[in-house]
């Protein structure tokens, strides 16, 4: 089952979903919408994190406080990422990830890396 967050640290509250697992994160990755943005902790296994972006809104209008919030997500459902103090995290709009069959469930690609 994905988790859903109602985030009340911008007005109006934004929706988070997490998968917390390689099987609900398939299912985001399967499930997502152009206009989600997609977090997770770079290099480690984590937790995916959507944000899903109200209309008009862009990943360059994000506020930086949402940013945020959705990297502490990450962070905290990483096994290893949240035993460290720093770690990095990378985000990207949904449409710009990259499925294929070989991969394994729950791993995802990239189309253009920035």
């Amino acid at each position: 089952m994905v988790f859903y967050f109602t985030s009340n640290v911008v007005d109006p509250p934004v929706t988070l979903f997490m998968g917390r697992d390689k099987y609900e994160n398939e299912d985001l990755i399967k499930w997502g919408w152009p206009e989600d943005v997609w977090f997770h902790v770079d290099k480690l296994s984590s937790a995916h994190v959507y944000l899903r972006l109200t209309e008009g809104q862009t990943i360059d209008t994000v506020p930086k406080v949402v940013i945020e919030e959705a990297a502490q997500l990450v962070k905290a459902n990483s096994i290893e990422g949240c035993k460290l103090n720093d770690v990095d995290v990378v985000y990207t709009l949904w449409e710009n990830l990259h499925k294929t069959e070989s991969m394994e469930v729950g791993q995802i690609g990239f189309h253009k890396q920035k």
